[in-house]
């Protein structure tokens, strides 16, 4: 079974004033924490050891989520002294395993991690992401140029384009790529992944899914969990 890392020692600078109490992790959505949410899903799925790297008031997450088991995991905390970036705690952590699933603290989604996990082994890529398809509607005409001359000409195009859900899976091979007390972040490692010449995965989700590293975007989780509230939380 896959090592679990969560990623909760973020700031939380977009989402200030919140964040300045608050470690983002704990913000409540609905009526528990966005970390909990994340940490029930987990157990569910059957992955009860969780790797959780905190940073910004770590106390305060510490004190809530104690050593996890009220929450059906298992929960073993790595602080940041110094912040690391997104790649860079996972460095410092003892991982038993040939593989790990790592994610950000603050997703709220329907994404069943299993098949992810399964869809991963059997591709044989060093490392998979999970992808979500957008498309941004353009307000405008859109003029495409060569030099000073017109090409082309587009009514109000709808662009369509696939954003990381900041879940991803990842072999011994590509953990061993991340420098220990480094700023590292996840393009960086992916472009160490790359450059060595090894396949990287995307699976490819229609599933809900938010961070809600923004105000808007939080206001928004409040309102679809309510909708969502069955899909999103496991029976029990």
């Amino acid at each position: 079974m896959e090592d679990v890392v969560v990623l909760a020692g973020g700031t939380g600078t977009r989402l200030r004033p919140y964040t300045t109490v608050l470690p983002k992790p704990l913000m409540p959505v609905g009526d528990m924490p966005v970390l909990e949410i994340l940490l029930r899903r987990l157990a569910a799925a059957g992955l009860t050891r969780v790797n959780l790297a905190v940073g910004h008031l770590a106390e305060l997450i510490e004190a809530y989520f104690g050593d996890g088991r009220r929450f059906g995991v298992e929960l073993v905390y790595w602080r940041e002294d110094e912040p690391l970036g997104t790649a860079g705690p996972i460095a410092r952590m003892e991982l038993d395993s040939e593989g790990v699933l790592v994610m950000n603290g603050d997703l709220l989604t329907t994404l069943d991690f299993a098949p992810l996990l399964d869809e991963h082994r059997s591709s044989g890529a060093a490392a998979t992401i999970a992808v979500l398809g957008r498309e941004v509607p353009i307000d405008f005409g859109v003029v495409r140029l060569d030099g000073d001359t017109v090409a082309g000409f587009e009514e109000k195009p709808v662009l369509s384009y696939n954003v990381s859900m900041g879940v991803y899976a990842f072999e011994r091979r590509v953990v061993e790529l991340i420098p220990s007390g480094e700023h590292f972040d996840f393009p960086d490692l992916l472009g160490a992944v790359l450059a060595q010449g090894w396949p990287v995965h995307a699976y490819r989700s229609s599933d809900f899914w938010l961070d809600i590293g923004r105000p808007e975007d939080y206001e928004l989780a409040n309102e679809k969990f309510a909708d969502l509230r069955d899909q999103i939380l496991p029976p029990g």
